[in-house]
């Protein structure tokens, strides 16, 4: 990572002596979304890659020992493999907003609920047809309608219908986001994530760095005075810091890294 690009004082001082505090402690758990946070937000979000200095510092930080590190999306868990490149590596992959990890779903898939997505992306397309620039994604539990690339009239028409129509259907869970809103069939939270991944690694401190309305969820699960919740960009948030955008977040993850080595006692990476 450029020093120049991307020097540690772009981040406000009271985050860096915060980031500073957690590398000291036994166990660090580390965790980010993917789009708006590791990869910057594009049009066609089938073209969203990380940053390449945000993806070695994860990679620099998963090869310490007791420093357990994960990516948490509302992505499909195979496309957030492919689009991350970090499905083969030490990293921990978390798909469909908390509830898709690599041993499958925290509750049984039915027909019920296989039936109920079916009509919801039934409905979707419907939507899309009708409103130019919407587009549907479609994952194993939910699917999303994408309204970015819409006007301002189509985007919030299609939203309407969508919050009027599917997501008020019994069993359907909505999630909305940055121009996007997402219906799926089981319940999901990145926050309920959290609380498996530090079960799971016994870590003492967590940060998570997030952008968008689905980290509040995340957010509201990190423990006061010992966790590091980190918003990136604008908006209301219950986040404790707030950074600019992705490449803040690369700032982040490489003095995390960096500092987490030298408390390890291990060659800065």
């Amino acid at each position: 990572m450029s020093p120049d690009r991307f020097p540690a004082d772009r981040l406000p001082a009271d985050l860096v002596a915060a980031l500073d505090h957690a590398a000291m402690v036994p166990v660090l758990l580390v965790a980010s979304d993917f789009d708006g946070c590791l990869a910057p937000i594009v049009s066609r979000p089938e073209d969203a890659r990380p940053l390449p200095e945000s993806r070695a510092a994860l990679l620099d930080a998963a090869a310490l020992e007791r420093t357990p590190v994960a990516v948490i999306s509302g992505r499909a868990l195979t496309d957030l493999a492919r689009l991350s490149g970090l499905g083969d590596s030490a990293i921990t992959l978390i798909g469909s907003h908390g509830s898709e990890f690599d041993t499958g779903f925290p509750q049984e898939i039915t027909a019920g609920h296989r039936d109920l997505l079916a009509r919801i992306v039934g409905e979707f397309r419907s939507i899309a047809a009708d409103h130019p620039g919407v587009t549907v994604e479609t994952k194993p539990v939910s699917t999303a309608l994408h309204v970015r690339n819409a006007t301002a009239g189509d985007a919030e028409s299609a939203l309407t219908r969508a919050r009027r129509g599917p997501a008020s259907w019994d069993g359907v869970e909505a999630t909305e986001g940055k121009a996007v809103i997402e219906l799926a069939v089981i319940e999901t939270s990145k926050g309920i994530a959290l609380d498996v991944l530090r079960e799971r690694s016994g870590a003492d401190v967590v940060i998570y760095l997030g952008d968008d309305v689905t980290d509040e969820k995340a957010f509201a699960h990190l423990r006061t005075g010992t966790d590091l919740s980190i918003k990136v960009g604008t908006g209301n948030t219950l986040a404790q810091y707030r950074i600019d955008d992705p490449y803040a977040v690369a700032a982040v993850l490489a003095h995390v890294a960096a500092r987490r080595a030298e408390a390890l006692g291990t060659r800065s990476v």
